[in-house]
């Protein structure tokens, strides 16, 4: 048995190597390079990312896109799922609600993924965006998310993510 409990909600992750395994997926994905996103915390059942803020990344009226926001509190909740996962398997979103609250405007944008439920196939996540600027933090999406713990399939497992 593994004796890793995140000292905030109580996981036990499956493998002593989920922070690394995390993290290698996390350097697959090319949109989180392509948008500058940045891992900055794992934790089991809890994962941030954090984006700074770029005019590329705008809207019309010069907030963060709400596609940018929707990706990584999307991410934030699957590398949460993700690290709670056993070895060999791979995680895919099935579902989820974005509620957008404010403009998305600051300096950075941090998204913190956390696991509500993990189950054997899927797993209940929560995910929280916050727009940073100087000394002020603001909520500006929550997120709900059901991600599927995938098993044996090829093509889709981590083993078949090629360097």
């Amino acid at each position: 048995m593994i004796n890793m409990v995140s000292q905030k909600n109580g996981f036990i992750p499956k493998t002593v190597d989920f922070e690394t395994r995390v993290h290698s997926s996390f350097k697959h994905q090319a949109v989180m390079n392509l948008i500058g996103a940045e891992l900055v915390k794992v934790l089991p059942g809890e994962v941030e990312i954090q984006v700074n803020f770029r005019k590329d990344l705008t809207q019309q009226h010069g907030f963060i896109h709400a596609g940018i926001i929707a990706t990584i509190a999307d991410s934030a909740c699957g590398y949460a799922a993700f690290s709670l996962m056993p070895a060999d398997s791979s995680v895919l979103t099935i579902e989820f609600k974005l509620n957008l609250l404010a403009p998305a405007e600051g300096d950075k944008f941090v998204a913190k993924g956390k696991v509500l439920k993990s189950g054997r196939t899927i797993t209940v996540c929560e995910g929280e965006v916050f727009a940073q600027r100087a000394d002020e933090t603001k909520l500006v999406a929550i997120m709900t998310a059901s991600m599927m713990t995938i098993m044996n399939r090829p093509g889709v497992s981590e083993s078949s993510i090629s360097e």
